[in-house]
């Protein structure tokens, strides 16, 4: 209270008189000391709980503090002062105060005592480390009261002195450790509002003192975080223990920070908690910093890619996945040619510029999932982490060439470039990071010996064969451009008349080199590139061509069936066939559709309205391969589908072995249920004609009544009544 502070100015005024020296000089402290007591209205000492609170809130500070009873045991020693003696927590507590003393110390341990009778809250003493180093130390001493006032401990701070300081420079350091923290300090009460903070908290949120108090923690929420951290927060301000982390706080101007945080609670001697406290710093320099040194550890600073380190990172995990999965994936080592040459001769900055470029086409050509790294001066790596074929990487390393063909410009330069390539495959070549690009780049190697440009696989039998994929690809273009494709038809037979009911238009390609070429070679290589559409589109358009030309010709034309690609069958379909049929004004009873069961894993939602608005234009639907692919017999009476194939893989063990007659008498009866024709494909004996005829099969289709043939042959077989011999 002010008027104790008075009466102890007074008693100073009156020993001042009779002192001299070094006791004038404590004297004249404490006497400053008083007045600035009175002058700050600061009232009485500290009550045992607020010492305590402050107690706690040091305990995590970085500065020494320590505590002890009045008999000068230590009671608790925090991480500043084990920092500056050496001794741990355990090594501390419960020892005599005595044990940190200078041999020749002259206050012998009476600091308690001397507090009590002269008031002294600073003290210069020499101490003494674990180390035996002895050292000058200022020392801040406050008392902790119990609820009657009465002296219960000491609280005491210390800083070692590396210049003496003046008594009122002690005072002034000492007496705003807290508020002078480089750590923002919030204190709650118990109903969670804030009572104090201190400056650093201001600089650090924005938030005035005035501004925050009355007010909650919630003030620097930021929503980021989850409810399970809430409910950490809650149970560590409610006394669960103390909590430490990192976490998201929002400043006033609404701009989110992160922060490192502890919080804990300050208790009464009863135990009760009175006030929670929270120590937290601004850690968004800290983040930046990491997250650019993670940028200069992982990417390359030129063009932004991962480099060799965060590649081999990538290509690990999907290692590890394609181990489980047994997916396939490729590694293309890039080297560009001539690149050193246009370094040397323009100059690094228009050699940078020129590597900046090259990385933004190879991204372009590139899948989001695809890795594309820079691990070299001018080497690059591409990383597929899953491809369906192997020879899917020959496609991007085309693709990759290709994105070098055009010029760069840069300043008034038009540089052209070009790249050699070596692809290595896993797991087939390796399942080792390294390993595989050691291939890569062996085969790259191989590339530069014997070319400008290029790419290499690394296995030679794979190579080879996305060669003759890529150049059969090349190929099948010119045979759509030089009309070397034509059609065959293989005839259907009814098993009731032997009479020819209908036929199904098969593609062929005669080369102009290899002879004809069968059509197992090369529609792969179309569904794969894309091919299949003009290819499909060939095939309707010629199909009806020839019906046009039969009928004007007076032949008594039977339905002709056209296969229909997966990759045909969208909502555009049903329009496109309307378009040649009307432009040959054919009847849509002259074409059939056969489409395969691979077609139906799209889901009956998409699939069923394109096939009732085709069923509506008068067309008739066969799924052809029945039974080899992912059709459900749940989903089969959904599809307007007339007619089923038995597929030639269940008919060429017929009437032998066993599983095959049953999975034919399956098919052929649940056709009748639903009321479709059964056609069976590839039949070559009358022991199969002769057992599908009996199931009560339709119609066979097959090399017992005639291979595939051309148009011309076909059209005499019509007209002469070719008919099937059922002896």
């Amino acid at each position: 209270m002010p008027e104790k502070h008075i009466a102890k100015c007074l008693r100073l005024c009156q020993q001042v008189r009779d002192l001299e020296g070094v006791e004038l000089l404590h004297a004249l402290g404490e006497l400053e000391l008083a007045l600035h007591s009175i002058r700050s209205d600061v009232g009485a000492l500290p009550t045992a709980e607020e010492v305590q609170q402050q107690v706690q809130i040091l305990e995590q500070l970085q500065e020494p503090v320590i505590t002890m009873d009045m008999a000068g045991y230590l009671t608790s020693w925090n991480k500043g002062a084990q920092t500056l003696f050496g001794y741990t927590p355990e090594e501390a507590i419960g020892q005599h105060v005595l044990f940190l003393y200078a041999k020749d110390a002259d206050d012998n341990g009476e600091i308690p005592e001397l507090f009590l009778e002269q008031g002294n809250s600073f003290l210069e003493v020499r101490r003494r480390k674990k180390s035996g180093e002895e050292f000058w130390a200022g020392l801040a001493l406050s008392l902790i009261k119990d609820s009657d006032d009465e002296p219960v401990g000491l609280v005491a701070h210390l800083s070692e002195i590396t210049e003496r300081l003046s008594t009122e420079d002690k005072l002034r350091l000492h007496s705003r450790i807290i508020e002078d923290s480089d750590q923002g300090i919030l204190i709650t009460d118990v109903t969670e509002r804030i009572v104090s903070v201190n400056s650093a908290f201001s600089r650090i949120t924005g938030y005035s003192a005035a501004e925050a108090i009355g007010q909650t923690p919630d003030l620097l929420h930021s929503g980021v975080q989850d409810a399970d951290f809430q409910t950490r927060v809650r149970q560590a301000i409610h006394g669960a223990g103390p909590w430490q982390g990192e976490i998201v706080g929002k400043r006033k101007n609404g701009e989110l920070f992160p922060q490192s945080v502890s919080i804990s609670v300050v208790r009464k001697d009863d135990g009760e908690i009175s006030h929670a406290f929270s120590i937290f710093s601004d850690i968004s320099v800290l983040r930046a910093a990491e997250e650019n040194m993670e940028r200069m550890a992982n990417y390359d600073s030129l063009t932004g890619l991962p480099n060799r380190t965060l590649l081999n990172q990538l290509v690990g995990h999907a290692l590890t996945s394609a181990k489980r999965n047994k997916n396939y994936g490729a590694l293309l080592a890039i080297d560009l040619n001539r690149f050193s040459a246009i370094n040397d001769t323009l100059g690094h900055e228009i050699g940078d510029e020129l590597l900046r470029q090259v990385a933004q086409r190879f991204r372009l050509t590139l899948r989001d999932e695809d890795v594309l790294a820079r691990v070299g001066s001018d080497d690059f790596v591409v990383a597929l982490l899953n491809i369906q074929k192997r020879e899917h990487s020959g496609i991007v390393a085309q693709k990759i060439l290709a994105a070098l063909e055009l010029p760069f410009l840069i300043e008034s330069h038009a540089l052209f470039i070009g790249a050699s390539i070596g692809i290595s495959i896993f797991p087939e070549d390796s399942l080792d990071t390294n390993t595989l690009l050691r291939f890569a780049d062996v085969a790259m190697k191989q590339v530069q010996e014997t070319s400008d440009s290029g790419y290499l696989f690394y296995s030679p039998e794979m190579n080879q064969r996305a060669k003759d994929q890529m150049r059969l690809e090349g190929e099948l273009r010119r045979a759509l451009e030089d009309q070397q494709l034509l059609l065959f038809y293989q005839p259907k037979v009814s098993l009731r008349s032997g009479r020819i009911v209908g036929a199904e238009a098969l593609i062929r390609w005669r080369h102009p080199e290899r002879g004809m070429i069968p059509p197992v070679q090369f529609i792969p290589v179309a569904e794969e590139t894309g091919l299949i559409l003009d290819v499909g589109s060939w095939v309707l358009e010629e199909a009806c061509r020839q019906v046009r030309h039969w009928l004007d010709a007076g032949l008594e034309t039977p339905p002709i069936a056209v296969n229909i690609s997966a990759r045909q069958f969208d909502a555009l379909l049903p329009e496109r066939i309307q378009e040649v049929l009307d432009r040959y004004s054919l009847p849509p009873e002259h074409l059939k559709l056969e489409i395969t069961e691979s077609l139906l894993v799209r889901g009956p939602e998409m699939v069923i309205p394109i096939m009732n608005e085709l069923v509506a234009m008068g067309l008739d639907l066969s799924l052809d391969d029945f039974g080899t692919g992912y059709s459900s017999l749940a989903y089969l009476k959904k599809f307007p589908i007339s007619t089923l194939k038995i597929d030639r893989s269940f008919v060429i063990g017929l009437p032998d072995e066993e599983n095959d007659c049953a999975i034919a008498q399956a098919i052929v009866t649940m056709g009748k249920q639903l009321r479709q024709e059964i056609v069976a494909e590839g039949i070559e004996t009358l022991a199969q004609m002769n057992f599908l005829r009996d199931l009560g099969c339709d119609q066979l289709q097959g090399y017992l009544f005639s291979p595939p043939v051309a148009a011309l042959d076909f059209e005499n077989m019509v007209r002469q009544g070719k008919r099937l011999s059922f002896v």
